[in-house]
């Protein structure tokens, strides 16, 4: 067994040996090395990262299925995005408006450690002005030294962290989005996926995958790809041939593409089509304002603004599937700004009073339906 931050993956004694994903990072900023030689990007969520095993995989097509109550897959989409330009990534975004380039002024801007600079500043102050309290000031970065190691205790000083935690309430700043290599494609007027498919291959040409340690990783957002403000909409061959043409464009670079799409407007069998092509399929789910019945059950209910469902992680150089400890988690707002992102809790079941209702659903749909293989 190898452990990836707070998530424990199953791994074979035929995997390749490589040192920790947290540890070990490429000469490009933003991109790190996993288990058996994989690298990732951030998806800008800290809880996400940890909960896939190092991140979004470079390479690979990252799908989030829509809910049609709540629009909460644009916090995961502007996350991914803000970090792509935090990390000076060049980025590709596509989205059924008229001017995508306005929809950058609503990406979020990186929590500031202002507060924790300052507490670090007042524990220097005490020091000098007394030596025992430098004596006890060094005995204590000593023990949490022992304790946690240098990583957390020189966590401070790097300002250019994998992951970041963003404030949903502050945008980011304009001279970022200025500087940066960043590209908006509208599919509003757009009558055929061929210009979007167009600018997805120029894009992606730039960034070739080497086989050396500088890697530029690029970032490519697609919004609500089969919506109806959409030019082509009701084209559901397009748009599935389009899905596997860059599938296969993201394969060969050093890159990662993520795509929402409502999948309440997609017929059954397409929708299942969808889900087969993405390597990392996601989906939203929002609550309800006044569900009294949640409410009863989950811990934490408050804070709570959806779930996240997890159908499916992407892996290669490994057959050994990813073990997750949780595939449903709570979507939840940390002091209104930032996303957090845990597992549920629930009251246990009393099993004295009866078999439960998931059971006994088991056993009748077993007896009543043949096997089907």
């Amino acid at each position: 067994m190898a452990a990836v931050g707070d998530q424990t993956l199953g791994r074979s004694s035929f995997s390749r040996a490589t040192s920790n994903p947290a540890t070990s990072s490429t000469g490009a900023t933003g991109v790190k090395v996993g288990p058996n030689g994989v690298a990732f990007v951030s998806s800008g969520i800290p809880d996400l990262d940890r909960i896939l095993g190092g991140g979004f995989l470079l390479g690979s097509v990252v799908m989030i299925m829509e809910d049609a109550d709540a629009p909460h897959h644009l916090l995961l989409l502007r996350c991914f995005m803000s970090q792509g330009v935090v990390h000076k990534q060049p980025l590709l975004f596509a989205g059924p408006m008229k001017e995508p380039r306005l929809f950058l002024g609503t990406l979020p801007a990186p929590v500031s450690s202002s507060k924790e600079d300052g507490r670090h500043r007042t524990m220097g102050v005490g020091a000098s002005s007394d030596g025992q309290a430098n004596d006890e000031g060094l005995r204590i970065a000593w023990q949490y030294k022992k304790y946690f190691g240098d990583e957390k205790t020189s966590r401070a000083d790097n300002k250019q962290e994998f992951s970041n935690d963003f404030d949903l309430r502050k945008p980011l700043e304009r001279h970022l989005l200025n500087v940066q290599n960043i590209e908006c494609v509208s599919t509003q007027d757009a009558d055929t996926l061929s210009d979007l498919q167009d600018c997805c291959s120029a894009f992606l040409s730039k960034l070739p995958r080497k086989d050396g340690r500088n890697l530029t990783a690029g970032r490519i957002a697609i919004q609500s790809l089969c919506a109806p403000q959409c030019g082509y909409f009701e084209k559901d061959w397009d748009m599935v041939s389009f899905i596997r043409s860059v599938k296969a464009m993201v394969r060969s670079s050093n890159s990662v593409a993520v795509i929402t799409f409502p999948s309440t407007i997609l017929s059954n069998s397409f929708c299942k089509r969808w889900q087969h092509l993405a390597d990392t399929l996601l989906s939203i789910k929002a609550i309800p304002d006044e569900d009294k019945n949640l409410a009863k059950l989950l811990t934490g209910y408050q804070d709570m603004v959806g779930f996240l469902h997890v159908h499916k992680v992407a892996q290669t150089n490994s057959q050994v599937p990813v073990i997750l400890e949780a595939s449903t988690l709570s979507l939840k707002l940390q002091k209104r700004r930032s996303l957090v992102l845990e597992r549920l809790n629930q009251a246990p079941v009393d099993g004295s009073s009866g078999p439960s209702s998931a059971a006994s659903g088991s056993c009748s749909s077993s007896q009543g339906s043949q096997l089907d293989f």
